[in-house]
């Protein structure tokens, strides 16, 4: 149908959250312009490339670790609609924080082929609670 292609289309092109797909190794197939807005790298440069761009080291066997677990068993509580939040790196070493849910991608044998993420820059946010927290401990109303 039409209508399911340009509802399709204006997900994926979506320029506000990221939307990144990558295979079992984790090498990226999928980067939308939201990706490109939040990370700082071009489609062109991360097709093809490791998720370890954009995963900070300190953080990397963690990530991998679970990435791993997912590919294997195919269950993840975060394709619930429960969001991660970690740290990201951004093209410029920007560390930044970003949320996110995953789609694991299974073949027609129901295998995890793959996985997806949907994921939004919360560095800002994070940085607002964090002011309004202290702010709050100043005037003695901290909970």
């Amino acid at each position: 149908m039409v209508f399911d292609k340009l509802l399709t289309q204006a997900i994926l092109g979506t320029a506000s959250d990221a939307i990144i797909a990558s295979d079992q190794d984790g090498v990226i197939h999928f980067w939308n312009q939201g990706a490109e807005r939040i990370f700082g790298y071009a489609a062109s440069e991360a097709v093809g490339q490791s998720l370890d761009i954009i995963v900070p080291p300190d953080f990397r066997q963690r990530h991998w670790d679970g990435y791993r677990r997912v590919m294997q068993t195919g269950e993840s509580h975060f394709d619930r609609g429960d969001l991660l939040s970690v740290p990201a790196n951004r093209k410029d070493g920007t560390r930044i924080s970003v949320e996110f849910s995953i789609v694991p991608l299974k073949n027609h044998e129901g295998r995890v082929d793959g996985m997806a993420a949907i994921m939004r820059d919360v560095t800002k946010r994070q940085a607002e609670m964090r002011a309004l927290k202290a702010q709050l401990a100043r005037t003695g109303m901290a909970p």
